[in-house]
């Protein structure tokens, strides 16, 4: 999804795309039927070829067929796969990457669920030139974006790749007209943002609220946000920091009001508000409250 925007900016600019290059359709939902990714799509409908290699670090006819079009450059935006040397090397302004973060802060391959996790409040968008690192090439063009108190990646991720589209017309232009002067990254400073797991959806109430939150807000629509309670997984959907005052241990909860509190690390805890446990609908938590009498003293998570 996060390319569309940057595709339609390119062809509303004037660029010849000359081929636009996405994933294999993939099966998908109950039906296990071949869908499109949003980038097909989009191509689709501006008329553009597509091409659909499964590989292409040693895929001869994929290199051949891009050997033939000679581009002048090769625009790249959430493809999820290392590039080739051949493939750096092929057009005379390299390989020129959107990424949706300040490099060298969150390097890899989910910078904007990272960025919210780890308590940004500022993140922005970086175009360079891919080498053979990991999102480690020279810096062309930066632009930040603030993070909103109530964003979650899915509601911040349309307005960077929203801004990132202009972004990278902006980076050709530049690039074409010899103005920009590429600057090598501080690798010392670098961070990274790794592909998410199921994992990281797991709550750690050892942590402190805010941390929690974070990590909430970041790793929407996955993997959410989960916990066990009662042996059964307890799948939280909405949640904030509480500043009332409590005595919980961490994991321990108690009923506040409309809310299921959990006590978290450093002395703090957060407002359940909305839930969901395996096998039952979504239900807020004055209803789980009432169906599931939680006793004083019971955890979730353990």
């Amino acid at each position: 999804m996060f390319a569309v925007a940057p595709l339609e900016a390119l062809v509303r600019a004037g660029h010849v795309v000359s081929l636009v290059v996405t994933q294999p359709d993939r099966p998908k939902g109950r039906g296990m039927e071949l869908a499109l990714s949003p980038v097909k799509q989009k191509a689709i409908e501006l008329g553009l070829p597509i091409a659909q290699p499964e590989k292409i670090k040693n895929n001869t006819g994929f290199r051949a067929q891009l050997e033939s079009l000679a581009p002048d450059c090769i625009v790249i935006v959430g493809y999820g796969r290392i590039v080739p040397r051949w493939m750096l090397d092929l057009p005379a302004y390299g390989n020129i990457n959107l990424h949706a973060s300040l490099l060298p802060k969150y390097r890899g391959a989910a910078p904007i669920q990272w960025a919210i996790a780890r308590g940004e409040q500022v993140t922005g968008n970086t175009t360079m030139r891919i080498d053979e690192g990991l999102d480690t090439g020279d810096i062309l063009l930066q632009r930040e974006l603030e993070i909103l108190p109530e964003d979650t990646s899915v509601t911040l991720a349309p307005r960077l790749a929203s801004m990132g589209a202009e972004l990278l017309a902006e980076t050709l232009e530049g690039l074409a007209s010899q103005r920009l002067q590429p600057t090598p990254q501080d690798d010392a400073r670098a961070t990274l943002a790794p592909i998410l797991t199921r994992e990281d959806g797991r709550i750690q109430f050892t942590r402190d609220a805010q941390t929690i939150c974070n990590r909430f807000r970041g790793f929407q629509p996955w993997p959410g946000a989960f916990t066990t309670f009662r042996g059964k997984q307890l799948t939280l959907h909405a949640i904030s920091p509480f500043a009332g005052a409590h005595a919980l241990a961490a994991g321990e909860i108690a009923v506040a009001g409309e809310h299921l509190l959990a006590g978290c690390g450093e002395g703090t805890a957060i407002a359940i508000s909305e839930l969901q446990l395996e096998g039952k609908r979504r239900m807020s938590a004055r209803e789980f409250i009432n169906g599931y009498q939680p006793k004083a003293g019971e955890r979730v998570g353990s």
